[in-house]
């Protein structure tokens, strides 16, 4: 985290809307490829993450799912964190430019791509 300085003030609401901003940023063509997936903020990580995690993937990317995986299968989420986010940003262009970060890193989990080739593109 960012350190000595205050961090970013950014509403709830504002919060959200760059998250939803960021998902308007999402190629046509991906978004309609993105399978039984939420996307949700949350204040902070689960007690057991780190404190600075920014987001988040939960379920089975599509690589792995079978054609049995659907049936009644919960949907998978991805949940972006505000308070670390704010938290490492100077102002609030910087938290909307790191939430579509963090929104694109997640979404290319629900993919498949993994840490080690999101690191080896640049979105890590």
């Amino acid at each position: 985290m960012r350190q000595g300085g205050a961090v970013v003030e950014m509403t709830p609401e504002d919060f959200e809307e760059a998250v939803a901003d960021a998902l308007d940023t999402i190629p046509p063509e991906l978004a309609r490829a993105m399978s039984n997936v939420v996307v949700l903020v949350a204040d902070s990580p689960p007690p057991d993450a780190p404190d600075d995690l920014l987001g988040l993937y939960e379920g089975v990317p599509l690589t792995e799912r079978d054609s049995w995986w659907a049936a009644g299968a919960l949907p998978d989420r991805i949940t972006v964190f505000r308070l670390p986010t704010l938290a490492v940003c100077e102002d609030a262009e910087e938290v909307v430019a790191e939430v579509r970060t963090t929104v694109v890193h997640e979404i290319a989990h629900h993919f498949g791509i993994d840490d080690d080739r999101l690191h080896d593109l640049g979105w890590a």
